[in-house]
């Protein structure tokens, strides 16, 4: 016990803990209640797609206090740094958090090699060998790399899913893994490219050049057409009983499960359904888990299929969690 209250007296004057109320008296004087100062420290999260960034600040209560979506087309010229450094000073304006600020996480669709600042292959952004340095340069404070879908596990407490499969389905299909509430990443950077395994042999036409992808028939493009319509337009359509596009989606859902009953054959693990398509899945989950079920005769419910904690910002918000937990491992 003294040691105990040495650590929290310790905690509560570097104001990592702050007392946050009182309990009931039980017949002496009342317990205080203390928990994780949320505003002790803050990081932000940006993620670059092919023609927007995504920024996020993100408190230690792991919560999002600000956001914002910007379209700004990548290229690989040195403005694109200097202009992507200029929005989020633009987006800091002002803001308190910034004096508690510990880094910005960075997340991109593609295969980073963390140690040398270097985007080895990103299909979506048409990049190969791409140095991160200048972004680095540019930002002027700690920050940290990771793949999108990597980033998007880091953003689901490790507590509750020390091993679990991240199944991101996005407008492309990636996905990540973690054992014992580490990141998984393969011999070469490349654990967790789920959509590039082989669904339908001889299929629909991959963007990597391959036929009958996963990511052909289960990632957010399948429904979106290639971002001629929003998901939420679709997701509308369904709503309003559009038979073409009731058919679209249970098709959709049908490739789904079969890579869903994949997984789990491969893995067993529980499987975090997350991205853009994640984020709408929570309302067609019996449908979806009466079609997973249909191709796995070994188990009996599909209460390993879990829904993501952030249906939105999950790869930006992963990305500054790594401060978080950089910065607490030092205390």
């Amino acid at each position: 016990m003294p040691t105990v209250l040495a650590n929290v007296n310790d905690l509560l004057e570097k104001k990592v803990l702050e007392e946050t109320g009182e309990y009931a008296s039980t017949g002496g004087r009342k317990a205080k209640s203390i928990g994780i100062n949320k505003s002790y420290c803050h990081a932000m999260g940006i993620l670059i797609t092919a023609n927007h960034i995504e920024m996020v600040l993100v408190n230690l209560g792991d919560e999002i206090i600000k956001k914002d979506r910007i379209r700004l087309k990548f290229t690989a010229e040195l403005s694109y740094c200097t202009e992507v450094a200029q929005k989020v000073k633009t987006f800091l304006e002002g803001e308190l958090a910034k004096d508690t600020l510990l880094g910005i996480g960075v997340a991109i669709p593609g295969i980073i090699d963390q140690k040398e600042r270097i985007v080895l292959k990103s299909h979506a952004l048409g990049i190969e060998n791409y140095s991160l340095r200048f972004l680095e340069q540019a930002l002027e404070i700690p920050v940290y790399f990771e793949n999108d879908a990597n980033a998007a596990m880091l953003a689901e407490k490790k507590q509750k899913y020390p091993n679990a499969i991240y199944l991101s389905l996005n407008h492309t299909l990636g996905g990540a893994f973690c054992i014992d509430g580490k990141l998984f990443r393969g011999q070469n950077q490349k654990a967790g490219e789920f959509g590039h395994m082989i669904l339908v042999p001889g299929g629909r036409k991959c963007y990597c050049g391959k036929s009958g992808c996963a990511d052909a028939y289960c990632a957010a493009s399948v429904l979106t057409q290639d971002n001629r319509q929003s998901l939420d337009a679709f997701m509308e359509k369904i709503e309003s009983g559009d038979e073409k596009v009731l058919q679209t989606w249970n098709e959709y859902l049908d490739h789904l499960a079969v890579l869903i009953s994949n997984l789990r054959m491969a893995y067993d693990m529980d499987i975090i359904l997350g991205g853009d398509v994640g984020g709408v899945l929570s309302d067609y989950m019996i449908p979806l888990g009466e079609k997973v079920m249909a191709y796995n005769g070994f188990e009996h419910d599909v209460s390993y299929l879990k829904n993501c904690s952030y249906k939105k910002e999950a790869s930006a918000v992963g990305a500054a969690k790594y401060f978080f937990t950089k910065h607490m491992g030092e205390l």
